[in-house]
């Protein structure tokens, strides 16, 4: 039985903010997340939540994973980005060049997301987080398809996407090679089993599918600590 995607997860140094932040880019509701942490519930087909998680660590280097926002006309995009302005977003240059149409933004603590120009074939039919892209082999790409039990909508030179049979984002990949070592990033996929499911064969079956466990008493049950086939860490919750 495949798992369900529960939630996308930030470390935040502050939370609360950062919370207060993508409520006012997404238009979601805000409210108190399992544990410490913040959770934004979706008001739309997203099917899973983003969560806020604190840490004292800062930000290093370039997330591997960052939303990709839609528009559905150049003013909609100028309006998602001085929304995002006022709201303590800042432009920020990751090479992506003069002509490009996307604009790059970072949120008040760094993390990167793109605001993509209209007119974008890919996510014409994706809401306004179009998709969830990331760094990755095409071998996560079919991990995470089998995983979640999201068919793949994309497979080509490398590059996969999967998505919901419920609609909401994409997630991507596109196709970089695989880490050595288990990396515990700013985001983080929160994932559990179905109704009726268990953790522990849960964490066994994605064994078998390709992933590692990272740290087996972490959580004290609540969850396990698990990295996927590129090295890249994920949480298997109770529920």
């Amino acid at each position: 039985m495949a798992a369900q995607l529960v939630a996308l997860c930030f470390d935040a140094n502050d939370p609360v903010g950062l919370a207060r932040f993508w409520a006012g880019v997404f238009d979601w509701q805000l409210t108190a997340g399992p544990g410490e942490a913040v959770a934004l519930l979706p008001s739309d087909d997203t099917g899973f939540q983003v969560r806020f998680l604190p840490t004292n660590q800062p930000k290093i280097g370039k997330n591997h994973m960052h939303f990709d926002l839609t528009s559905t006309s150049l003013g909609d995009q100028q309006q998602t980005v001085a929304r995002s302005l006022a709201l303590g977003a800042r432009h920020i240059d990751i090479g992506q060049g003069p002509d490009a149409t996307h604009v790059v933004l970072a949120d008040p603590e760094g993390n990167e997301f793109c605001v993509i120009e209209p007119g974008n074939q890919f996510l014409a039919d994706c809401g306004f987080i179009g998709a969830i892209a990331c760094d990755g082999s095409q071998a996560v790409g079919y991990f995470w398809s089998e995983a979640l039990g999201w068919p793949l909508v994309w497979d080509q030179d490398q590059e996969t996407a999967i998505r919901s049979p419920h609609g909401g984002p994409k997630i991507t990949w596109g196709g970089e090679e695989p880490t050595s070592t288990a990396r515990k990033d700013r985001l983080h996929f929160d994932i559990a089993p179905r109704l009726g499911g268990d953790q522990q064969a849960e964490v066994k079956r994605l064994v078998r599918l390709g992933a590692s466990r990272v740290d087996a008493g972490h959580g004290a049950g609540e969850w396990v600590v698990m990295a996927d086939p590129d090295g890249r860490q994920f949480r298997v919750l109770t529920r």
